[in-house]
């Protein structure tokens, strides 16, 4: 009995002392949990109140420093443009600029270059770096990105200055044959002669200044606010009308896939006409641009040649799209000046757009106009061969619907025949008509 309960005694000394070490490690582990970390103290103790959430709202990219120069807190889009790695301010500059301020107390600001993260590129991100003290302890940095500031600066004063120039030449011309007409006053074959330069020069002047109204309103105007289904085929005639006179000067032809009950193709065009096609959008911008083109083609190319205008459909992962192709056989363009034929005043051949009365504007509207639209503008050219501008615009939906349903019924009721113009004359006149041809988009020059 007596070493049954020695034992069982040892035994309840032992539970006894192995609650209390259980409840000894319980609380040690409590202890340590409360107790705030390292990263805590950063992050949690070390931020001011509200901070946190201001700088979650801000636009700049934002970093808190502590004393020791480590990242407190950082942005996305801090982390975007690499201004901090592995936990540190990664830009030298800014770095030291954040020691003098922690220092001192001033607010500092600099600008500097950064190279972009990732791109073998020789371009750098502009930006803007302003540091200030946030309580006692930390310094608080905001950077600016300007590059997209600095690349509108940029073009606003080519921009100007390229306006500048080209308004002072044709002014200037006209003050020099001014005072030539002044001087032959008493020569009326050389006044009639200055008089004719004068009216050349006031025409390229007036062009200039309409270019200049056109790409404004192209830039500042929404283009579907008053947008409608144009047809494509009158778009086209309409740009064929403008041109008329400079082709015929030329001996140029020019030839159309795209044409309707009103003006059937005349025999020997690229083509006959197709399914009467409807873009959506600002009947005079479209017109504009698609007459930039035509004007272009036949501007730079050479006498007895022939400009083809070819149309259609195309399917598209957001909506069927109406291509609008102008092809020429005139000088072709280098793969240098292809990518920058579209930008404002530039000129593949500065001498040929003087005797064009060119501007340089044309192709900028272009470029403008299709883009408002939802669209796009793309070139193919060969040196010597030629050239294609494709205009890719979206469909009118409402108008392509109405179509197709048209088609459905015709299937419903059995094929018809393809009318001839004279038939049109008694049935619907918004009715779809049908020809074909072959490749009209192919980028080859014309025969």
């Amino acid at each position: 009995m007596n070493v049954d309960a020695a034992v069982a005694a040892l035994a309840a000394i032992a539970g006894l002392c192995t609650g209390v070490i259980a409840m000894l490690a319980f609380r040690w582990s409590e202890r340590d949990q409360a107790r705030p970390t390292r990263t805590s103290l950063h992050t949690e103790a070390a931020l001011p109140p509200g901070v946190d959430t201001v700088l979650s709202v801000l636009r700049s990219s934002a970093v808190v420093l502590d004393e020791a120069d480590a990242v407190v807190k950082a942005s996305s889009a801090a982390y975007a443009l690499g201004l901090v790695r592995g936990g540190r301010l990664a830009v030298e500059p800014m770095l030291a600029m954040a020691r003098d301020t922690r220092r001192d107390g001033e607010i500092r600001q600099i600008e500097l270059d950064l190279p972009r993260r990732g791109t073998g590129r020789g371009d750098a991100l502009a930006v803007s770096a302003r540091v200030a003290p946030l309580g006692s302890r930390l310094v608080l940095l905001l950077v600016e990105d300007l590059t997209e500031a600095r690349r509108i600066e940029a073009v606003r004063r080519d921009f100007v200055a390229n306006v500048s120039h080209e308004l002072k030449t044709p002014v200037g011309a006209l003050s020099l044959l001014s005072e030539a007409v002044m001087d032959a006053a008493d020569d009326p074959e050389a006044v009639n002669r200055f008089a004719g330069r004068m009216q050349i020069e006031a025409t390229r002047l007036t062009n200039l200044v309409q270019e200049l109204i056109d790409l404004s309103r192209v830039q500042n105007d929404d283009p579907l606010e008053d947008a409608e289904p144009v047809p494509v085929e009158e778009l086209v005639a309409e740009a064929i009308d403008r041109c008329r006179h400079q082709a015929g000067t030329k001996q140029i032809t020019i030839a159309s896939n795209v044409g309707g009950p009103e003006d059937p193709p005349a025999e020997g065009d690229a083509g006959a006409a197709l399914p009467q096609l409807h873009v959506w959008g600002n009947r005079g911008q479209l017109a504009a641009a698609l007459g930039n083109l035509v004007e272009n083609a036949v501007n730079y190319s050479p006498a007895r040649t022939r400009v083809g205008i070819a149309a259609r459909r195309v399917a598209a992962p957001g909506g069927d799209l109406i291509e609008i192709a102008v092809t020429d056989q005139g000088i072709g363009i280098s793969e240098k000046d292809r990518e920058r034929i579209f930008e404002r005043f530039y000129r593949v051949d500065p001498a040929r757009s003087r005797q064009t009365g060119g501007t340089g504007l044309g192709l900028a509207i272009v470029k403008h106009v299709a883009a408002s639209h939802g669209g796009e503008v793309t070139v193919w050219s060969a040196e010597g061969q030629g050239s294609t501008f494709t205009l890719r615009l979206p469909e009118a939906g409402s108008v392509r619907d109405r179509n197709e349903a048209e088609a459905e019924r015709e299937r419903r009721h059995g094929s018809r025949s393809l009318l001839g113009p004279e038939e049109l004359d008694d049935e619907d006149p918004d009715r779809a008509y049908e020809t074909f041809t072959n490749d009209p988009l192919s980028p080859e020059v014309l025969p």
